[in-house]
């Protein structure tokens, strides 16, 4: 009886392994953003940051996770499973957009390095119920629908490219 078990454990252990290794994990614990552009659905939002003014201050990380460790690393975990999840049953969302909790992780973070700016804008009050990128939406990643890469946005911020006639 123990066998089996413990033929199952090993056999587990060694597809995770191969799993992992496979996929080169590790590079999803770190912040290069090449990393995030290793899904090809990825590449007009890579390719907008790279030209955009944040790439010379920011990786990915620096917006979109949690600066706290443990934080940090369990939004990494959730969105990864989240991403897998969707590029294995084909259900890639087109445009790709943030999620609601993601908004808030971000707009965090636009304060927290331009908390000087902030403070001196309007005494310091932000505008409620409005983002930083609702103002400032090319900033991060730069002008929406604007690349080479057969996956660009064409939808909410760029409706002249697809009501083209």
């Amino acid at each position: 009886m123990k066998l089996p078990l413990v033929v199952g454990i090993v056999a587990l252990i060694a597809v995770l392994g191969v799993g992992l290794y496979a996929t080169n994990f590790t590079a999803y614990l770190g912040d290069n953003p090449t990393t995030c552009n290793n899904c090809h659905v990825m590449d007009y939002v890579y390719e907008g940051w790279y030209h955009a003014s944040h790439q010379n201050f920011t990786t990915c990380n620096d917006c979109h996770t949690p600066h706290a460790l443990i934080q940090k690393y369990f939004i990494k975990a959730r969105s990864g499973v989240n991403h897998v999840t969707h590029f294995t049953l084909g259900n890639i969302p087109e445009p790709l957009r943030a999620k609601p909790d993601t908004d808030n992780i971000i707009q965090g973070n636009c304060l927290r390095c331009h908390e000087t700016t902030v403070s001196a804008i309007a005494d310091g009050t932000m505008d409620s119920g409005r983002y930083c990128f609702d103002c400032h939406r090319n900033t991060a990643h730069g002008p929406r629908g604007i690349t080479i890469l057969p996956y660009q946005d064409q939808g909410l911020y760029a409706p002249e490219i697809t009501n083209k006639e």
